[in-house]
């Protein structure tokens, strides 16, 4: 495997960006599909006025994901008020308010999925006082009603400055699953996602949802490879993610969505994943997703039956 690598490694650095391979084969995926559900939920999701961070992100797993019937939504609008160097969400000032109604029509239309999981995501909302966490809470107990035999998992922003209140929040509602994405290494982690963010906050914020909660709430994480960093420095995030008590962590390659975002350091090798998901599993995480294309919400579902079950799930 470290032969492998290695040449990969050589031959990539040793050309110019511009005369770099976009995609190994590794990488490739297949377009939507006319025999699967891709269209009726897409449809449906349009029908119903809702983001999802499969279309606002582009996800490269959408065809499949969309293909099984499931999705990941996004809450509280379409434009981030944080600008991270790897991310394609739209960013600016909100031009509206949370919309009040979004909580009942997100829940009704998981319902018509026969949503078995429910993954929730938001942009940051800086300009909100609560930061979104009320609109997250208001958003589970909808589901809780609508969708009473479904598991609900929620990746949050970092409810920057009102952190322990927000958590409050969000956890009053019980969701099954608490992920917020550490995203990359403490290295990276400042010029990536901006002087707003911190690495070391992340890690609280994952360790203090598991405190606060009355009940025994899954935490999660993930990371995304090939900004720059180095494979131990994975291994050491994957260690500092431990330590702060999370069950389950999720690593994938970066995709630049632009030319004005974050270059691609270098396509990570599936040897170098699967090898991820050994030291992972090592250091006691229930479940390690890391693949090429794995995201934080890919199989969601079967990454939480994972690690409630405390056996490691090999992807």
């Amino acid at each position: 495997m470290r032969t492998t690598v290695s040449r990969l490694r050589a031959m990539q650095r040793s050309l110019p960006v511009a005369d770099r391979p976009r995609r190994p084969e590794w990488m490739k995926v297949r377009a939507p599909s006319a025999g699967t559900r891709y269209f009726d939920v897409k449809k449906l999701i349009h029908g119903a006025s809702l983001n999802t961070i499969c279309e606002e992100a582009r996800c490269p797993n959408i065809a499949e994901c969309w293909g099984r019937g499931t999705a990941t939504f996004q809450i509280l609008g379409d434009t981030c008020t944080r600008a991270c160097r790897y991310c394609y969400v739209n960013s600016g000032r909100p031009a509206h308010p949370p919309d009040p109604l979004e909580p009942l029509r997100l829940a009704q239309t998981a319902r018509t999925m026969g949503l078995k999981h429910v993954v929730v995501t938001s942009v940051d909302r800086d300009d909100v006082p609560d930061r979104g966490a009320g609109h997250y809470a208001a958003t589970i107990r909808a589901l809780k009603r609508a969708v009473p035999d479904a598991s609900v998992e929620v990746l949050t922003p970092d409810f920057l400055d009102v952190e322990e209140e927000a958590l409050q929040t969000v956890l009053a509602a019980r969701p099954e699953v608490f992920n917020h994405n550490i995203e990359t290494v403490r290295r990276l982690h400042r010029r990536m996602r901006g002087a707003k963010a911190s690495y070391d906050k992340a890690l609280w914020l994952l360790q203090r949802a598991k405190e606060l909660a009355d009940y025994p709430v899954l935490t999660k994480s993930g990371i995304i490879v090939g900004l720059g960093e180095t494979n131990d420095e994975v291994v050491d995030t994957m260690r500092d993610l431990r330590a702060h008590g999370v069950d389950v962590v999720t690593i994938g390659q970066y995709l630049q969505p632009s030319a004005r975002h974050a270059r691609i350091d270098r396509w990570v090798h599936p040897d170098e994943f699967r090898w991820f998901r050994e030291q992972g599993e090592a250091l006691g995480f229930g479940s390690v997703f890391s693949g090429p294309l794995v995201r934080s919400s890919y199989r969601a579902d079967e990454q939480r039956h994972a690690a409630a079950g405390r056996a490691p799930v090999a992807y």
